[in-house]
């Protein structure tokens, strides 16, 4: 396994028990000049994989960092990007659909992705150069290498022949996503499937959905990770303004609209 991956995986694990020990007590709730969440997880969690991630060569996007001007970030290479608790809405609502991302970017695309749901102990990793996507159920919140070469399994899209399943955000479901679904041109029943953060990548990676259409706002680090391990297993997450691949790293990190589908 690619060592920078493996860095990932363990700084995600390790985060992600920060997390649960703020998770399973009560909390504060603060607010960001843009009126989203902030809890002390967020923060804890970014302390964990900063600490991974600083020992590497790359430089570092991460939600909860200052952001670095463009002037000096345009020269970079490689980056990791970072959100150390996405679904902060759903982690208030104690619904445990919230998760770690992790992803490097090469040339502004994505390269490695790990999702790590703490309260599942669920693990997603890719690295797309690779084409090698998995996950694996950890037993406790531990890195354990050993643990997961020996039950990692792979994960594929696949078309539902019954059903056209459509990821609708748990937490920002809106008028121009409700009318793509109407919109749908199809002789299969529509299901609509319902996830909060980056678990929408992951569940058409893995062939529980079969189109997620984005027409919210996100940030480069919401959608890095989720991208990586959708292009390892051979999909892509279309940026709906430019037609093309979605780039990261870019001087505004504020994504345009993007769809994920696994329909030919």
């Amino acid at each position: 396994m690619n060592k920078n991956l493996q860095v990932a995986i363990q700084a995600a694990i390790e985060a992600g028990e920060a997390i649960m020990e703020i998770y399973q007590k009560d909390f504060g709730v603060e607010y960001k000049a843009d009126d989203s969440p902030l809890t002390e997880a967020d923060q804890k969690a970014n302390k964990v994989i900063m600490e991974y991630l600083d020992k590497t060569e790359y430089p570092i996007i991460s939600e909860e960092n200052k952001q670095t001007d463009y002037t000096e970030r345009k020269q970079w290479r490689s980056c990791w990007i970072v959100d150390p608790l996405d679904g902060t809405k759903e982690f208030i609502k104690k619904n445990g659909e919230f998760t770690v991302n992790i992803a490097l970017v090469h040339e502004q695309k994505t390269s490695l992705g790990v999702i790590y749901v703490p309260a599942t102990k669920v693990l997603y990793y890719a690295d797309a150069s690779e084409e090698l996507a998995e996950k694996v159920q950890l037993d406790k919140p531990v890195y354990n290498l050993d643990f997961i070469h020996k039950n990692k399994k792979a994960i594929q899209p696949k078309e539902d022949v019954d059903s056209l399943r459509i990821v609708g955000s748990r937490s920002h479901m809106n008028e121009d996503t409700t009318q793509f679904i109407n919109n749908q041109k199809t002789n299969k029943k529509i299901e609509v499937v319902s996830k909060g953060s980056s678990l929408k990548f992951c569940l058409v990676a893995d062939g529980d959905a079969d189109i997620y259409p984005r027409f919210a706002p996100t940030m480069e680090w919401d959608t890095a990770a989720g991208q990586a391990i959708c292009k390892a297993v051979g999909l892509q997450v279309i940026d709906q303004k430019t037609g093309e691949e979605m780039l990261y790293n870019r001087e505004n990190l504020l994504n345009n609209y993007f769809m994920v589908s696994n329909q030919k």
